[in-house]
């Protein structure tokens, strides 16, 4: 039994047509390349996949994706990145993942979930393009915000692993607020994704203040999930 974790699959089998071949570099392939990495998983473990996944609009876009996410072996525990414009309420996803008999995949939102004596938290997070791009909106910005506490909150006192889509880190940037959460709640490890190409050497990895970063975005982490190191 074992813990994985990456982000920004980018996948588009479906209706959308967005294949990151296009890119070139590292994305050449990346299917293939996934599909290899994603053999490291075995029925028992647990992934996270942390945002970004599909490319479709809206879930039945996004069937083929999910179906090629089914396939891979054990639990999936999915949280929401800036362009999973599939994502709706958890309600609709399950109501999908039954209807595609769709099973072990599992919305990371305002919850957490275990692994032994580790909770799994998390959620998408905020990041400066938000701001830079002039739409910042404070309301969900705030929200983002309520839905970590809530996810570090139903762990209880048990040691927390979070996840999120946006870095809440990075050079020249901090997003206090959500640092302010991790110290708040004594978290020691953080996972992220959504720096791709040039954007990996401004990422800021290993310990500060008390808490381990790690980058995983596919494409950085060679399209191959990281198994996240465990207490013994």
């Amino acid at each position: 039994m074992a813990l994985y974790a990456i982000g920004d699959l980018h996948l588009c089998l479906g209706a959308s047509d967005k294949p990151m071949d296009i890119f070139g570099g590292v994305w050449q392939g990346y299917m293939e390349k996934l599909q290899k990495g994603m053999s490291v998983l075995q029925p028992e473990d647990t992934l996270i996949l942390a945002g970004d996944l599909s490319w479709a609009l809206d879930l039945a876009g996004a069937r083929a994706d999910f179906g090629w996410i089914n396939a891979i072996p054990g639990r999936k525990i999915i949280l929401k990145g800036n362009h999973d414009y599939w994502w709706s309420t958890a309600a609709k996803f399950y109501k999908f993942c039954q209807e595609n008999q769709y099973e072990n995949m599992f919305i990371l939102n305002n919850n957490c979930y275990f692994y032994g004596d580790v909770a799994l938290c998390g959620t998408r997070g905020w990041f400066f393009e938000e701001e830079r791009s002039g739409v910042h909106d404070e309301k969900v910005f705030r929200r983002e915000l309520l839905r970590l506490e809530a996810s570090f909150q139903a762990a209880g006192e048990k040691e927390k692993i979070c996840f999120l889509h946006y870095p809440p880190r990075y050079r020249g940037y901090t997003c206090q607020e959500i640092l302010d959460l991790l110290k708040k709640y004594d978290v020691r490890s953080c996972y992220y994704g959504h720096l791709h190409g040039d954007s990996h050497k401004l990422a800021m990895e290993g310990l500060w203040d008390g808490v381990n970063y790690r980058l995983i975005a596919a494409d950085y982490v060679n399209f191959t999930p990281v198994k996240i190191p465990l207490a013994e």
